[in-house]
């Protein structure tokens, strides 16, 4: 079915001279109407509706903008593309102003009116199948290579533009092609758990060697050497921030400053007592518990995060730095007010800022207890969605807008990702294993199938403290979540559905981690 012919309203008090720019938009499939001035295009917007204004701003009697005005008051969503005489800046700015689409300068040819008309009401239409198209390409190269044979460096750029892919086809609305992106994903993290199955225990047993950027790198990598040459940063982590979360807020945050990003591997757990404990103080977690037993030692897991400035101003003093640490942690609505109370001095003078946001974390693990929170955070779209949203109005942006205003540099990263949990997996362990649903510690720990967990029986394998003879560590791959055989109606009515983390998938592991640097 052909689709309908698009309307156009002209206002132009030289209307007849403007026959030739009917006729060729006639040829090239719209309708052109054309009017003399306001109020006959006020009485045919009242007749009719159009899908596109264009305004002469110079004309007898009403003036173009104070008639755009009037019309946009009848018509709020009708696009308005100002034709003028002026080439004055102060015309210019004041349409701008004025929020038209759109801006020319006469004399106009058709061909230049044409190129606006189409980028207007056909751009998105024309985005969209230029999209459509570069993604089936993709998608038959991805489905024919699989995923053997990446190495570290691969899988950061696979995950990355999956991810990509995954948010542009979603906000062209290109649902059919989204779904068929997400068929991807099953075999992709099957790939991806064989591949940290042998790899990452390689990678820790030869730090020296080949391997990518780990969490005990981020601070020497990517943190420290702003701090040499400034003498000051603003160190960011975001909990539980994933890497198509990332690409959807990086835009607030480009007008303010440049931004370079890469990536690195989350440790294993990717949960944050593990994660971010190892991201602060540049150890693995067995390291921490045997350096600093005071601080980390075999404790529940909800304790384990208590020393992060400590663990941070130890891993700088062992790098050779001098220099003051402010450490903020923001985990209610309480603490943003706070910080947004004392933006002013949030930031210190020199030496490094370190602020931690729990709000993604909070939001992942809420969406279980909250059936208001499990509808608008329904799947990843509404979650980047709801992430987006919150970052406009955050003390986080606040603090970043203050940051680019002081000509601060700012490194903004994540401890792990999160992944949206569907399928249970059976295990069966002794009482004394831990309770959580993406990894588990404990004796004669097993998954019922092993296609759904990678069991690591040694725990020099992860770098991770001794528990004890005979403590496996459980870790879970692709979109499972541990239950027990004898709570599995339970765990499945509580958690399927939900946003956990803890496991081996590219989205708790490949993480995003972004130099910013004020715009002048």
């Amino acid at each position: 079915m052909a689709l309908p012919v698009k309307q156009i309203l002209w206002v132009d008090d030289e209307a007849e001279l403007l026959e030739p720019h009917k006729l060729f938009l006639g040829d090239k499939g719209y309708a052109v109407e054309m009017a003399t001035n306001a109020d006959d295009a006020l009485e045919l917007l009242r007749r009719r509706p159009f899908d596109l204004l264009l305004l002469d701003e110079q004309m007898p009697g009403t003036r173009g903008l104070a008639a755009y005005r009037e019309l946009r008051e009848f018509a709020p969503s009708l696009p308005v593309v100002m034709i003028t005489k002026s080439e004055e800046d102060a015309t210019m700015k004041e349409a701008i102003g004025a929020n038209v689409r759109d801006y020319l300068v006469k004399p106009v040819t058709p061909r230049q009116v044409l190129a606006v008309v189409t980028r207007i009401l056909e751009g998105p239409l024309i985005r969209s199948q230029a999209l459509a198209r570069g993604f089936v390409e993709r998608f038959r190269a991805i489905e024919a290579e699989r995923h053997a044979g990446l190495d570290w460096r691969g899988w950061i750029d696979r995950w990355v533009e999956l991810a990509q892919w995954d948010v542009d086809l979603a906000d062209a609305g290109e649902m059919g092609l989204h779904e068929s992106l997400r068929g991807l994903y099953p075999d992709m993290h099957r790939a991806f758990a064989l591949f940290m199955k042998t790899e990452y225990p390689r990678w820790l047993r030869d730090l020296e060697g080949e391997r990518p950027p780990l969490s005990v790198d981020v601070v020497p990598e990517f943190v420290a050497p702003v701090l040499r040459n400034d003498r000051k940063v603003v160190f960011i982590v975001i909990d539980c921030l994933r890497q198509d979360q990332w690409k959807a807020i990086e835009p607030l945050f480009a007008p303010l400053f440049e931004i370079e990003t890469t990536h690195y591997y989350g440790i294993l757990p990717t949960a944050t007592p593990y994660a971010r404990n190892s991201l602060f103080s540049g150890l693995f977690p067995g390291e921490i518990a045997a350096r600093y037993p005071d601080w980390w030692g075999d404790r529940d897991d909800e304790t384990l995060n208590a020393h992060e400035k400590d663990l941070l101003q130890a891993q700088l003093r062992d790098l050779g730095f001098d220099l003051p640490v402010r450490y903020s942690k923001i985990t209610s609505p309480a603490d943003a007010d706070d910080l947004l109370r004392h933006l002013s001095s949030a930031i210190a003078g020199d030496g490094i800022s370190a602020f931690v946001f729990n709000f993604v974390d909070l939001l992942t693990h809420g969406r279980s207890e909250s059936m208001i929170l499990y509808e608008v955070a329904r799947d990843e779209m509404a979650l980047r969605a709801l992430t987006y949203q919150w970052v406009q109005r955050s003390a986080l942006f606040a603090l970043l807008q203050d940051a680019a205003r002081r000509g601060i540099k700012v490194v903004i990263t994540t401890d792990h990702g999160a992944l949206h949990c569907n399928t249970p997996a059976t295990v069966f362990a002794k009482r004394d294993a831990t309770s959580n649903l993406r990894y588990k510690f404990g004796e004669d720990l097993r998954a019922e199938r092993e296609d759904q967990a990678l069991l690591f029986t040694n725990p020099d394998d992860l770098r991770l403290p001794h528990r004890g003879q005979s403590m496996n560590t459980l870790l879970s791959t692709g979109d499972t979540f541990f239950v027990y055989p004898t709570k599995l109606r339970e765990y499945q009515q509580r958690y399927k559905g939900s946003f956990l983390h803890g496991g081996v998938t590219p989205e708790e592991c490949i993480l995003p981690v972004s130099l910013l640097t004020p715009k002048r």
